[in-house]
């Protein structure tokens, strides 16, 4: 591991201070490339103008003739928070708009599989629709679309992902990154898309005199919803986003929320009055997410379409227990991951059939080999792991955790529904575009995947079970070609030393309050400090409790999930939060990584 200081660009900050923006907020934003005060105004004027998203005055002419002649709506989600509230935004923003026959479906994790399907497009007809609108999908869906203009349904394909060679011929398509769109924010969530999508629809029946200015119904709601699935989804929060996320912050703390969203904050346990995208990305997204994962995200839609508290509660409570659920089956699937992988790491460090050992077992010792552990040998440039076992809604965090252990691109794949098939989920690292790598396996093993879609950070793609080690050499090679030494190493990104004078806990207060997260990293800071002591805590004694001394004075910190004890003088990386225990509210370090 590798701990490195941000560059911090003096005059941006030194402006950014001279506006009356706070010193280590200016130093944070300039690292961040925050030039101007203006970048850092999140008012809802400043977001970028709807006319920029190819396809959306087809979409908003298609959604305005449909409220018109009152026909039947019927939305198709994704699976993940992200497509929760993106179908949760579409519902109530058509009924705010006029729609009198809103419907959604969501398809089965398992047994549908992602995306727009010939089967969802006769499902959906079955329902009566006359118009099938996706969200957070469809951009790949070109059966899928046929099947659904074959039965006579217009389609609108509102979605985020890379498209693939082949556009759906839908009778509308809004994707930011779908070709010859010049939308600047290419980072936006399939929710961010469907709002944008109604607010696009309600300038073009204002346009048609159905209200003015001043009667149109306000879409401001909708924006606790935005923020939401914007965080969960993990896509880069540039300027546009991050205005996004900001609005739907300000309207949760000032309690302005659907209940769905306060009853989820309630059985998190986390206070709405001080909402942070943390929250959002570590409590109420997994909320949701578990949903479809291990049940019916159905549950989760419901949850945030119910202007019922007692509902929302009902729900809420429901969907905290999938969680829990699922906390348990992941932590299971990891540690038989992880375990696979050393087994894996073994076989690469023993000597060929006939060769000697370089070392035998010391007189008097075990003959077993002791099997290493993950970190005492490097591991493949890429991991691909597949237990019959695993269940196939988990393997993406299993991925994601088993990638930040090993700082490695990561697939684990579950037995699919489809006989002789396999389904994975991936997690990458900066500099290895994953979807892109799994276009290049494609191209070199044809028919080794069956098909594969997603973003350069997190991907998914169906093999078939006898062609795993092909896929796993072949991924591994990729790598191999495209990740140096360097890239390989794990990278924390800091902004220095923190001042004394900032240890405080206003000031963590003020942090917290701004919008973090992909692509503007939460403050991290780095220093060598003294460790006074350090002990073992937790149900399983897996965290590390320290005091330190840091810059003279003592501090407490805490390092979750680690287990290692640290010399006497560490350099470490870490973050500020702030414990509070019988009404004393006092700064701890929560610690990320340490350079030894």
């Amino acid at each position: 591991m590798k701990i490195v200081a941000r560059d911090i660009p003096p005059r941006a900050a030194w402006a950014l201070e001279q506006a009356g923006i706070h010193p280590l907020l200016a130093r944070l934003y300039a690292a961040r490339g925050v030039c101007a005060p203006g970048e850092l105004d999140d008012g809802l004027a400043r977001l970028l103008p709807p006319a920029g998203l190819k396809g959306i005055t087809d979409a908003a002419r298609l959604l305005a003739d449909a409220i018109a002649a009152n026909q039947r709506i019927v939305i198709v989600a994704d699976y993940d928070c992200d497509g929760a509230t993106a179908c949760a935004v579409g519902v109530r923003g058509l009924r705010l708009l006029g729609a009198q026959q809103v419907d959604y479906l969501v398809p089965d994790r398992v047994a549908d599989g992602y995306g727009l399907s010939a089967a969802i497009a006769r499902r959906v007809k079955q329902r009566g629709a006359d118009v099938l609108v996706t969200v957070d999908n469809g951009i790949a869906s070109v059966e899928g679309v046929a099947q659904a203009k074959a039965l006579g349904l217009s389609v609108l394909v509102t979605d985020h992902h890379l498209p693939g060679p082949e556009l759906p011929l839908a009778d509308a398509i809004v994707n930011p990154n779908q070709p010859g769109c010049a939308f600047e924010s290419k980072s936006m969530a399939g929710v961010g898309v469907m709002f944008y999508v109604l607010l696009a629809l309600r300038s073009e029946l204002r346009a048609r005199g159905m209200f003015d200015a001043a009667s149109q119904p306000k879409l401001d709601p909708l924006l606790p919803l935005v923020a939401l699935g914007t965080v969960a989804d993990v896509v880069k929060l540039d300027a546009n986003n991050r205005r996004l996320v900001a609005q739907g912050l300000k309207r949760i703390r000032a309690g302005a929320m659907p209940a769905g969203i306060a009853a989820l904050f309630h059985a998190a346990g986390r206070k709405a009055p001080q909402a942070t995208t943390f929250d959002f990305g570590f409590a109420l997204g997994p909320r949701i997410n578990a949903a479809g994962r291990l049940a019916d995200m159905t549950l989760g839609i419901e949850c945030l379409l119910t202007d019922d508290p007692a509902r929302a509660a009902q729900l809420a409570a429901q969907l905290d227990g999938i969680n829990r659920e699922r906390r348990e089956i992941e932590g299971g699937m990891r540690e038989q991951a992880l375990a696979l992988v050393e087994r894996l790491l073994q076989r690469a460090t023993e000597p060929p059939p006939g060769r000697p050992k370089a070392a035998s077992a010391p007189s008097g010792g075990s003959e077993d080999t002791p099997v290493p552990s993950v970190g005492a040998i490097a591991p493949p440039p890429a991991v691909s792991v597949f237990d019959p076992d695993f269940h196939e809604g988990v393997v993406g965090i299993v991925a994601s955790r088993i990638k930040d252990k090993l700082h490695r691109p990561t697939f684990v794949f579950a037995a699919s529904s489809e006989a002789g098939r396999l389904k994975g989920s991936g997690r990458s690292i900066p500099g290895f575009h994953l979807r892109d790598a799994l276009d290049l396996v494609a191209k070199r093993h044809p028919g080794v995947i069956v098909k594969f879609g997603g973003h350069a950070m997190a991907a998914g793609c169906t093999v078939a079970e006898d062609a795993f080690d092909t896929f796993e050499r072949a991924l591994a090679q990729v790598a191999q070609e495209w990740l140096d030494a360097a890239t390989l190493t794990r990278r924390i990104e800091t902004d220095g030393p923190l001042a004394p004078e900032h240890v405080r806990a206003d000031i963590v207060d003020t942090l917290h309050r701004e919008v973090w997260g992909q692509g503007f990293a939460p403050p991290t800071f780095s220093e060598e400090v003294q460790v006074l002591s350090q002990r073992l805590v937790g149900e399983g004694r897996n965290h590390l409790s320290l005091k330190l001394l840091h810059q003279g004075s003592p501090i407490d910190a805490i390092w979750f999930g680690h287990t290692e004890q640290l010399p006497e003088r560490v350099l470490l990386a870490f973050r500020l939060d702030v414990n509070e225990w019988k009404g004393e509210r006092r700064v701890q370090f929560l610690v990320e990584g340490a350079q030894l």
